[in-house]
């Protein structure tokens, strides 16, 4: 079951709530007048963030709850995105350009967040991640 409110989401670690994501960045994007850029960008940072909660914060299991709360500051469209494991430590992470980890299928998501956001960061040891985007 997931619970909206505002552009707030709770739902059950299943894959196949990631639809609910899309719908909050088209309903943020278009209060808060972003371009296509910011689109995208949000779109696929806000995703990997959603889908790391799913897999690895929560492990697939369809009990814990995963939690995206968004607050528009000074021009900044913030996304905090909490699961209820046991986080991770997110400098441990490999570089996934490095040679040695390029064909590695895991390893991107971080990567990828950390190039499309204007800063992300990690609170709760790892278990909620915040996504910042200037729209300006």
């Amino acid at each position: 079951m997931e619970v909206i409110q505002n552009h707030n989401i709770n739902f059950n670690s299943m894959v196949e709530n990631l639809v609910l994501v899309e719908k909050l960045v088209e309903d943020v994007c278009e209060e808060y007048k972003g371009n296509t850029d910011h689109y995208g960008n949000i779109l696929v940072s806000l995703t990997e963030a959603v889908n790391n909660a799913i897999l690895h914060g929560n492990k697939n299991d369809l009990s814990k709850k995963v939690n995206i709360e968004f607050i528009p500051k000074n021009g900044m469209l913030s996304f905090f995105v909490k699961d209820e494991g046991a986080g991770f430590d997110h400098t441990a992470i490999p570089d996934p350009t490095n040679p040695e980890n390029i064909e590695k299928l895991n390893g991107r998501g971080i990567f990828i967040m950390r190039h499309l956001t204007d800063s992300v960061f990690f609170h709760d040891k790892g278990s909620k991640v915040e996504l910042n985007f200037k729209m300006a």
